[in-house]
C-alpha cells in the first residue's frame, strides 16, 4: 500500500493512463456532502461483501475516507485479500479540501 497526500494523488491521477478505482469507504450521508468526481461509494462495513468478487484485485484502487483512518484499514484489508495496487489518500477528503479544493464542503 502506498500513502499519497492530496497533492501527490492529484498529480498521480493526472498522469495515470488507466484511471484507478476511487473507492470511497465513508457512509452515504458523508458521500452526499462531498466526494471526488467518479468515486464509487462502498461503506467500510460493506467492503467484505464486495471484495474481491466485485472489485478487481489487479486494478489500481485509491481508498478514500474523511481523515484517512478508515481508508487505511480498508487498504490493508484489500492487500490481505491479494489486491496489488492499493493507495490510501493520506488525510482523506478533509486534507483534499484543505490543500486543493477550498470550495469542497467540509464537515
Amino acid at each position: 500500500m502506498r500513502d499519497l497526500s492530496p497533492t501527490a494523488l492529484r498529480d498521480h491521477l493526472a498522469v495515470s493512463v488507466e484511471p484507478p478505482l476511487l473507492l470511497d469507504v465513508r457512509e452515504p450521508w458523508e458521500f452526499a456532502l462531498c466526494n471526488l468526481p467518479g468515486s464509487q461509494l462502498v461503506p467500510m462495513g460493506r467492503i467484505h461483501q464486495l471484495a474481491p468478487e466485485q472489485l478487481d484485485p489487479h486494478r489500481e484502487t485509491v481508498v478514500i475516507c474523511h481523515h484517512g483512518v478508515r481508508s487505511r484499514h480498508v487498504a490493508l484489508y484489500l492487500e490481505r485479500l491479494g489486491f496489488t495496487q492499493v493507495i490510501n489518500l493520506n488525510g482523506g477528503l478533509d486534507a483534499w479540501a484543505r490543500d486543493l479544493d477550498p470550495h469542497m464542503a467540509t464537515y
